[in-house]
């Protein structure tokens, strides 16, 4: 009998053990119906109880082993259940409840808790503290967010976004009515809080069947004590709204961006070569971004066409032979001069599975001067370094350096499992002190190539908002510094913060001589997208020097200029230099070229007349006129640990679609050049109208997973105010 009860008490161990060895660590991601990661969500295993909460990005991560249930659930929204089986990897996407909080009402500074209901206004009335309309409603309201402006430069006025809602616009802003008056976000945030009795928050049905489908998005309705707003024009309301908080937005009085001048076209009998370095820096587009959102106009040099159309992610198919990239090519009418053409050049990385890439060694360097004091700079900067630890693997390591007066090491390498040690290091620096970037740079590659991890990911991030100095003469020096240390093999990401002192200009020599790439981070959600989302892109160079050059066939084209590029243009002799430097690609990146070309035969303004009776530069007259080529194009790259060029050549066929019949990538990317043509007040196009550019944006509006490109419809509309 004894032997019997061992022989049980041995089993059930052996099944209890059998039962912990089954369970894995399960993660996924949580979404709304829109595809946006759905943050504070609650996961509970109903079986061992074991419960996690969604990060900021809607990650998770739970204990369960197969046959499990898994619970999601978000206040506002549908609870969902899956059954653990054998896949490690669950994502959920959660769906609004309908029946669930569609209309609460706050009032004043308070709400109308049902357990003080009777009292709700007398509470509100003698509560001390203040707070603004936008703020009264956050934490009131299921699927409610209310965005700050302080540290994330997204706008003027605070952001509300009624989760739940179907919307085509990014921010799922909601549709405002003042006493019985429809308003706009801006003048909604210029609203005295004293003046108002209470606040009502619609959401679908409820406003739809009210405001009809503009309400799609949710309506805030206001009221206020004595009716202050009814019945006033749009005029009116403005101008009382001004003179109770006139706009004092923060001007760019010593932001410094470089001068430079717009491609010219070109005969291909005189320049039969065009030669440039590929370039997947997008900083100038979020730095235009935060201007129009500020409610600023944008300074001419602050745009860059090319950083503009590559922003955007675009379709293009995976490569298919023993190249990092595939190359596509498209011609069609160009939207702005209707008699010319365009050619777009687009090249995709190849897509790496994260666990296929190399270990990193990475070395965060971090400006801690005076300068960086404020909100939108070391504050967001330190946010933004949590996301990027938040992708590190076990067999990656980071190091802190940090320079004001001196550059000082904070933190050593420490492996990627390390994060809290990570973001202790990065939650203890504090802003202070002068600018000596130099030290800085030295100590940071220093530590990067001591640590150096062959056929590794070996980068130095800097993060700074540019105001720094380099030696005597500052730019010449950081220049001739950069590209001594590009030789180490060790690569470079340049983050750049802030406004009113932000340096663009010494941020793109750094990137531009160093190996390197270049974002401006305006908000958070930047940083989750270029830090987070596309990690891979921005940290994982598949190629690099790479290089683009293409000669035109003078008897279909005559005249030609590449969109953008200017500070990326090369010799034509420096196509084969090895020794000259070039732009990185990453895994999964896209690259997007334009050429605007006169086709033969066509009168155009915009050319200058070649005289046809010189001597010395007549040739003579081919057999073969290739009346079947447009161009032939080709590509130089190095291995990413490499020294030696690999070329790559391709034909392209004199063939073009009309506009109407090219693909939505083509329609978007002009778009987004003739947005940026426009911006600089090219004297190149003909046709500045805007809603010619959104119209031609909207058609091309496929692939926007992340609403970025109706985000950029949003801004052409914002330019006619302020530019």
């Amino acid at each position: 009998m004894k032997s019997l009860k061992l022989i049980s008490s041995a089993i059930a161990m052996l099944i209890c053990f059998v039962s912990m060895a089954q369970e894995r660590t399960i993660t996924g991601i949580v979404t709304d119906e829109t595809s946006m990661p759905v943050p504070g969500a609650t996961i509970i295993n109903q079986n061992s109880k074991a419960n996690y909460i969604t990060s900021f990005d809607g990650k998770y991560s739970i204990q369960a082993k197969k046959g499990d249930m898994l619970i999601f659930s978000f206040i506002g929204y549908k609870t969902q259940r899956q059954r653990v089986e054998n896949l490690n990897t669950i994502n959920i996407q959660l769906f609004s409840d309908t029946q669930t909080l569609s209309e609460v009402v706050v009032v004043g500074y308070g709400s109308n808790d049902s357990e003080y209901e009777s009292r709700s206004y007398a509470r509100a009335e003698k509560r001390k503290e203040k707070k603004d309309i936008s703020q009264a409603l956050k934490g009131k309201v299921a699927g409610v967010q209310v965005q700050s402006n302080v540290g994330y430069m997204a706008s003027p006025s605070p952001s509300i976004a009624i989760c739940g809602a179907v919307s085509v616009s990014p921010k799922n802003e909601p549709m405002y009515i003042v006493d019985g008056v429809a308003i706009k976000a801006d003048q909604m945030a210029k609203i005295n809080p004293n003046d108002i009795d209470n606040v009502s928050v619609l959401k679908d049905v409820a406003a739809t069947s009210v405001y009809g489908s503009k309400a799609s998005n949710g309506v805030v309705v206001i009221s206020t004590k004595n009716e202050l707003y009814k019945n006033l024009s749009e005029k009116e309301l403005d101008k009382k709204l001004n003179q109770i908080t006139p706009i004092r937005p923060v001007e760019p009085t010593q932001e410094d961006y470089d001068a430079f001048t717009e491609n010219a076209f070109e005969s291909p009998k005189t320049a039969p070569l065009s030669t440039f370095s590929i370039d997947v820096d997008n900083a100038s587009y979020t730095n235009i971004r935060r201007f129009l959102n500020s409610g600023q106009k944008v300074p001419k040099d602050a745009v860059r066409v090319e950083e503009m159309v590559n922003f955007f992610k675009y379709n293009y198919p995976q490569p298919k032979n023993e190249h990092p990239f595939s190359i596509n090519t498209e011609v069609s009418d160009s939207p702005w001069n209707s008699q010319n053409k365009i050619l777009k050049i687009g090249l995709q990385g190849k897509n790496i599975p994260i666990e296929d890439l190399p270990s990193s060694n990475l070395v965060f360097l971090i400006d801690v001067s005076g300068s960086m004091s404020e909100m939108n700079k070391l504050p967001l900067l330190k946010q933004s370094m949590k996301i990027l630890v938040n992708e590190l693997r076990p067999n990656d390591k980071v190091a802190i350096v940090v320079y004001a007066g001196a550059a000082g090491m904070v933190l050593p390498p420490t492996s990627g499992n390390e994060k809290k040690t990570i973001i202790k290091a990065l939650d203890k620096l504090e802003a202070g002190g002068s600018t000596a970037g130099g030290a800085g740079i030295e100590l940071a590659y220093k530590i990067a190539t001591e640590n150096f991890i062959k056929s590794g990911n070996n980068r130095v991030i800097l993060a700074t908002d540019g105001d720094f100095n380099v030696g005597s003469s500052s730019n010449s020096d950081m220049e001739t510094l950069i590209e001594e240390k590009r030789k180490t093999g060790v690569f470079l990401t340049c983050l750049g913060y802030g406004m009113g002192n932000y340096k663009d200009s010494k941020m793109e020599i750094l990137a531009d001589k160093g190996n390197g790439n270049y974002a401006y981070i305006d908000n958070i959600q930047e940083a989750n997208r270029f830090l987070g989302k596309e990690f891979k892109d921005s940290m994982f160079a598949i190629a690099k020097d790479v290089k683009i050059q293409i000669e035109f066939n003078p008897k279909q084209v005559q005249a030609y200029r590449l969109i953008g590029y200017e500070n990326r243009k090369l010799r034509p002799e420096d196509f084969k230099n090895d020794a000259i430097d070039a732009g990185e690609l990453g895994s999964n990146h896209t690259v997007t070229a334009l050429y605007e070309i006169i086709p033969a035969g066509v009168k155009s303004d915009y050319l200058n007349v070649q005289p046809d009776d010189l001597k010395y530069t007549q040739t003579e007259t081919s057999s073969n006129n290739y009346s079947g080529e447009l161009a032939t194009i080709k590509f130089r790259y190095k291995k990413p640990d490499g020294d030696k060029s690999i070329e790559m050549v391709q034909v392209i066929n004199n063939k073009s679609v009309s506009l109407d019949r090219a693909s939505d990538d083509f329609k978007f990317s002009t778009a987004v050049a003739w947005f940026g043509l426009k911006l600089r007040d090219s004297k190149l196009i003909s046709d500045k109208s805007s809603e010619a550019i959104a119209e031609l944006a909207q058609q091309g509006m496929s692939f926007d997973k992340g609403g970025y490109k109706t985000e950029f419809i949003r801004l052409i509309e914002t330019s006619e105010q302020y530019n």
